[in-house]
């Protein structure tokens, strides 16, 4: 995956209110009653049922590192779909998402203006408007490029237009992310 969409994770297991399960077993167990089969939780993973039935027995422990990292990403998926519902909601409702970045940043502008791109470090909270478009744009699965032309609008609106207030005119584009941390 990309930059902001790892954010979007992250931020959503940051609203987990237990943790997931730790051993492979319990993982895979929950996997199983989350898809209703093996043979499905085999699917997902690109392993052999016989390989998920053994996951699930504790007669092997210790996944290939690639499995277990796919076991691991598909838990956090699928843990605690309501609380990760009902955090979204609220971002998208009253709350809106906090950005923090350091990229850089493009402009376009009247002339006699600068374009010169410049890399910039800001955290800047962006209203919900801005956080419905992000979290449907990731639902919808966009891509990264697409996904920064939301949050690139949203600061550009935000924090380089002050919500009007001045630079009229002025287009903003997220060039390079060195990091990128959202919040919500």
């Amino acid at each position: 995956m990309g930059t902001i969409s790892d954010s979007l994770d992250r931020a959503a297991e940051e609203r987990f209110t237990r943790k997931p399960p730790v051993g492979t077993a319990p993982r895979v167990a929950f996997l199983v009653r989350r898809l209703g089969s093996t043979r499905a939780v085999a699917e997902l993973l690109g392993v052999s049922q016989r390989s998920v039935e053994r996951y699930l027995k504790g007669t092997r422990k210790h996944p290939p590192t690639p499995i277990a990292a796919r076991i691991e990403a598909e838990l956090k998926r699928r843990w605690q779909p309501l609380v990760r519902k009902r955090a979204t909601d609220r971002a998208v409702s009253t709350g809106g998402i906090t950005v923090e970045t350091r990229a850089q940043f493009g402009f376009s502008a009247a002339p006699g203006s600068t374009d010169d791109p410049r890399l910039r470090r800001i955290t800047q909270h962006l209203p919900p408007d801005y956080a419905r478009r992000l979290f449907d744009a990731h639902a919808a699965g966009a891509t990264e490029q697409q996904l920064s032309q939301v949050i690139a609008q949203g600061l550009g609106e935000v924090y380089f237009k002050e919500g009007g207030r001045r630079a009229d005119g002025l287009t903003v584009e997220l060039n390079a992310i060195d990091y990128l941390d959202l919040d919500y």
